[in-house]
């Protein structure tokens, strides 16, 4: 049986009397990309928002069976590897799609920052930009430390230790998520509630303000396609033309995801005990691997300064300048840009660099 055009018309018109959606079909009808070198660039966004939902579906899934106490936690990680049915994809589709989460959200942010994507009038748009990666970065290290093996419990206890080093706010900030003097029952407790219920809402904000700007001010484009005359510039619409090629990215994006989780499933290792000694060799995750490396080479003490404080503070100092980049790189000063340009390569540079090293070692 055909619906005609008259129950089509009741039909929508049902629906924009309820949800009065026609101003987000317009702009979905009108929006334009710009077409050049580096459009592909523009794709990481869409896949960190497609790892985004994964993460959200396959988290809900594994807390029906994980079991956030010191006596259970591990052993409910093994549970789900070993007698859930289907258990083990479903953690390594957790465990995988957050490390290229984190990956494709590193790479959108480069990419945006390279085109200057910053300045006048994105500036709120790169700093809620920023703040999204912070909170990528604190799912990853709370994440971590759940199955409560002795990697992740040795990790979590560097990095606590490296983060009391901030100064004024750091000894506090690492005694709330501890939640005492040692990693314990009350830290495994605030990491696990930090990460299922106070970062999402976090997020699941802060991400809608970022796309409602986005949307508010369109694309950015580099400042080869910006100084090309209006006659001579290509864009393409949002819908159904570079909608359909998002689609096809999250299909490749989603099989390269499958495909890690059938051929490296995620293992876990033996259960963490606080009194044991460290493990040799123990790393962070390679998002945090450049820093710790870097942190490894500075001398005890720097002066009258010790060296742990001194390399944490050279660290925020760096990672402020590229935070506020919009207020002193607004387009009017070539050295300025070119100076924000060497920042982003030394940077990019650096993490590489440092994480392949930090690997090896």
């Amino acid at each position: 049986m055909f619906i005609g055009e008259r129950e089509k018309k009741k039909i929508l018109y049902w629906f924009e009397r309820r949800l009065h959606a026609s101003p987000l079909i317009e702009l979905a009808l009108h929006k334009k990309v710009p077409v050049h070198k580096h459009s592909v660039w523009y794709y990481f966004g869409g896949i960190s928002m497609l790892l985004l939902v994964v993460q959200f579906v396959t988290g809900i899934l594994l807390m029906v069976y994980y079991v956030p106490e010191l006596g259970s936690a591990h052993a409910s990680i093994l549970k789900i590897n070993s007698s859930i049915e289907f258990g083990w994809f479903i953690r390594s589709l957790h465990s995988w799609g957050a490390n290229l989460m984190i990956l494709a959200v590193f790479v959108h942010f480069f990419s945006t920052y390279f085109m200057k994507a910053y300045r006048k009038p994105r500036e709120l748009t790169w700093l809620s930009g920023v703040i999204l990666l912070v909170l990528c970065l604190g799912f990853g290290f709370t994440g971590y430390l759940l199955p409560w093996d002795e990697v992740s419990f040795f990790a979590t206890k560097i990095g606590l230790d490296i983060s009391s080093k901030t100064p004024l706010i750091g000894d506090m900030m690492a005694l709330m998520l501890r939640g005492g003097h040692n990693i314990g029952q009350a830290t495994l407790s605030r990491f696990f509630a930090i990460h299922v219920a106070v970062l999402p809402v976090m997020l699941m904000g802060l991400l809608s303000l970022h796309l409602a700007i986005v949307q508010a001010h369109g694309m950015s484009a580099p400042k080869e396609f910006n100084e090309t005359p209006e006659e001579k510039k290509e864009y393409e619409p949002f819908f159904p033309d570079f909608f359909m090629k998002d689609i096809l990215v999250w299909i490749l994006a989603g099989n390269l995801l499958f495909v890690l989780t059938m051929l490296c499933p995620w293992g876990i290792g033996p259960e963490a005990d606080p009194f044991a000694p460290a493990p040799i060799g123990i790393k962070p995750e390679w998002y945090f691997l450049a820093m710790f490396q870097f942190l490894k080479l500075i001398p005890p003490m720097v002066g009258p300064m010790e060296g742990e404080l001194f390399g944490v503070l050279l660290m925020g100092v760096y990672a402020l300048a590229l935070a506020l980049v919009p207020l002193w790189d607004t387009g009017e000063s070539e050295v300025r840009s070119r100076l924000a340009t060497g920042l982003g390569v030394v940077t990019l540079l650096f993490m590489i660099i440092f994480s392949a090293w930090g690997a090896m070692s």
